[in-house]
């Protein structure tokens, strides 16, 4: 929740000159003790650019986050921590996201205490789990939860947020240089100690804040707020909107039209006042104040940092019903405008209709990682369709260490055993462009898709009557080139048409099941006969330019198969 305070230039300039004393001071140079030895700058985790999107590389090579964001409270004791951390490594996740909260990390202004983080990344080390830190700092779910207690107390030197009726919220306002020069200083202090303990490259990610924005109104009417938004609009904020036009979001194009897309102004006079222009005001305030916090951490030691969302519910009337500001999919462009420090500007979706929300994010050239999901059934068949139709960099449910309620045969363990086997290949797909997922339910039974030269209709399993039926059914498929594929996923099956010229018939040469091991294929069992076949009404099946035979997952649990198709006539 970052917004930095545009009415007073006095203000603005102690800010910068404050963040780059404290943040920049050590950029070059800070080492770490003899026990840790010292994070290599040119080595740490980062994204990286592969064909057309970004991965993140760790340790050098691309990294797929198949992970897990505890409960709030999970990391808020060591001794509570514990147990938590050897179930998880028994879930094929190899990432855990665990919350810092500034109250424990600065119980007392300027002194900090590190022993949380450094049981975090002991007990994730110990069973075999990367970490990202969600950093709860001025902002959790839109409210100050969070902060030390002696920013709750000082509600003067950090204002808190005004909504219509002149009421205060427990919402420390963006525009608050106080706040911001505190968050800034903490965040970055954290940055600075996980470089010197953290040579192993434990920690991949930061998330900045959590599902920031205001609630209960369109936008802050606190004095100071009440002053910018009748102040000329940042010139950054017009010139991005002017180098950008022909690529701005529709919802970004409509809100600027509707007064003429003035390229100077006030807020009301270059947006309006309805509910839509004070969000995008509340937006460019949280997005300047977060980014000021993503860059003095980064300062310090450059992760890869992302923001998550309270994404628009089916219910809301309106910014406010949500948190209004917050980086949603339709304040994208106001975000990236204001949030060059922030790399990925995440949703957290535990509505059903994911593939829509996944389209909607992934606009605007956004890369999509998921920090917040469902870790059931359909939390499976997410994961499948994120990594393989979004090109996501990974996935992650929500309270991991209970809400799974088998760790071991759950559909997210077994799931991500399948995606962790796959990795390799699926990381190098995303690259070419060779992959794609799906998932499948029965409000969306079936689904065309084309890859490597051949239409694959994919529908969720049946026997050959039709009477076996299953909730959901996901996988992916990754064409490997000169007709040969992998298939994995579960309750799914595939018939493939050929896209070229030549024979209309396709069938199978060769189809196995196996496992990946140490990134090498092991073939298991040769599929044929009963394992393929669907239907033997063989004249139906000709006349639709079919054979009868499928390519289907066996069993309940996800499988991986390589095939090789062939054409005939």
């Amino acid at each position: 929740m970052n917004q930095h305070k545009q009415n007073s230039k006095l203000a603005m300039m102690g800010i910068a000159c404050l963040l780059f004393a404290f943040s920049g001071c050590k950029q070059n140079g800070s080492t770490s003790t003899a026990q840790t030895g010292t994070a290599d700058s040119g080595g740490i985790p980062h994204l990286e650019t592969r064909g057309k999107i970004k991965q993140l590389i760790v340790d050098g090579k691309p990294f797929l986050v198949l992970g897990g964001e505890m409960h709030n409270d999970a990391a808020t004791s060591a001794a509570w921590l514990k147990p938590i951390l050897p179930k998880l490594d028994t879930m094929h996740l190899n990432t855990v996201l665990a919350a810092v909260t500034w109250e424990l990390m600065e119980p007392q202004e300027g002194k900090f205490d590190f022993a949380l983080i450094d049981s975090v990344l002991d007990g994730a080390r110990k069973n075999h789990l990367h970490v990202a830190l969600l950093w709860f700092g001025t902002w959790k779910n839109g409210l100050s939860h969070y902060v030390p207690e002696w920013i709750k107390t000082d509600y003067k030197r950090f204002p808190r947020m005004h909504i219509k009726g002149g009421y205060p919220v427990e919402s420390i306002t963006p525009l608050s240089a106080e706040a911001l020069k505190a968050d800034s200083k903490a965040f970055a202090a954290m940055m600075k100690h996980v470089k010197e303990v953290d040579a192993q490259h434990t920690v991949i990610m930061i998330q900045v804040e959590n599902e920031v924005g205001l609630i209960g109104d369109s936008r802050d009417r606190g004095p100071e707020a009440e002053k910018a938004f009748n102040a000329p609009i940042p010139a950054e904020l017009l010139d991005y909107l002017q180098k950008n036009k022909a690529n701005l979001l529709p919802e970004t194009q409509k809100l600027w039209a509707a007064k003429g897309s003035l390229t100077k102004g006030t807020w009301p006079e270059v947006f309006g006042t309805t509910p839509a222009a004070e969000e995008a005001f509340m937006g460019w305030q949280y997005a300047k104040y977060m980014n000021a916090v993503a860059a003095a951490g980064k300062a310090e030691y450059p992760l890869p940092m992302f923001v998550n969302t309270w994404i628009v519910q089916p219910d809301d009337r309106g910014p406010g019903d949500y948190p209004s500001g917050g980086p949603q999919a339709h304040m994208h462009d106001i975000w990236k405008a204001g949030g060059s420090s922030i790399d990925l500007r995440s949703p957290d979706v535990y509505l059903d209709n994911f593939e829509d929300i996944a389209t909607m994010y992934s606009r605007n050239n956004n890369d999509l990682f998921i920090p917040e999901s469902k870790g059931d059934i359909y939390g499976a068949g997410n994961a499948f369709l994120l990594i393989g139709q979004y090109h996501a960099i990974g996935y992650s449910p929500f309270g991991i260490e209970n809400r799974v309620k088998d760790p071991i045969h759950g559909p997210i363990p077994l799931a991500f055993a399948t995606l962790q086997q796959l990795a390799p290949e699926i990381l190098d797909a995303q690259a070419k462009g060779t992959i794609i997922g799906v998932s499948l339910s029965k409000n969306k039974p079936e689904q065309m898709v084309e890859l490597g030269g051949y239409k694959l209709d994919i529908k969720i399993k049946t026997n050959r009557n039709g009477t076996e039926t299953h909730e959901v059914g996901y996988g992916l498929v990754i064409s490997k080139g000169n007709n040969e594929f992998i298939v994995a996923g579960a309750d799914i099956q595939i018939n493939f048409y050929p896209t070229t010229p030549g024979p209309a018939y396709v069938g199978y040469s060769v189809l196995d099941e196996g496992k990946y091991v140490d990134g090498k294929w092991v073939a298991g069992r040769r599929l044929n006969g009963d394992d393929i076949m669907l239907n033997y009404h063989l004249a139906d099946e000709a006349a639709a330019k079919r054979v009868g035979s499928v390519v289907r997952t066996l069993g309940d649990d996800p499988q991986i198969m390589k095939l090789k198709v062939y054409r005939f006539e």
